[in-house]
């Protein structure tokens, strides 16, 4: 499954890079998140309730952020397991770009998935994941506007 979207976010490109790798604002902004711990200065570990169709789970994972052209470019790689409910892992490329006052976040995103999960059919996985990273962006871009004003 593979996942590609654009958003724009009122906010200089180092605040947008900044939030993305504060816990607390992912936390925040991430659906169903529970809980979220920064392991070390590249290493998170999340507790995330999600409902993909019939299937409700809550999934355990870790993520591994390369931050190799901050604060222009970074990936970040992860896997989880929703126990009885399967399993995802994959990885994305997230790159920021000054525009127009503001920063254009384009995102390429791949994940692979198993368990009841895979069982449940493409289009309602592939839809429930877009809608979940469009609830994440928008709350996001949210915060990340409020908090310019504030």
């Amino acid at each position: 499954m593979d996942l590609t979207d654009e958003i724009f976010i009122a906010a200089p490109r180092a605040d947008v890079y900044a939030a993305l790798n504060d816990v607390e604002v992912l936390k925040d902004c991430i659906p169903g998140c529970e809980e979220l711990v920064r392991r070390s200065d590249t290493e998170l570990e999340a507790k995330v309730l999600l409902k993909v169709g019939p299937v409700k789970a809550r999934f355990s994972g870790d993520v591994v952020l390369n931050t190799e052209e901050p604060p222009r470019r970074f990936t970040l790689t992860g896997s989880g397991s929703g126990g009885a409910a399967g399993f995802a892992k994959g990885g994305a490329v997230v790159v920021l770009e000054e525009r127009d006052g503001g920063t254009c976040l384009t995102y390429e995103a791949h994940a692979d998935i198993g368990g009841k999960l895979a069982q449940l059919g493409s289009r309602l996985v592939h839809g429930t994941a877009k809608k979940l990273s469009a609830k994440f962006f928008n709350a996001f871009a949210e915060r990340m506007e409020t908090s310019e004003t504030a």
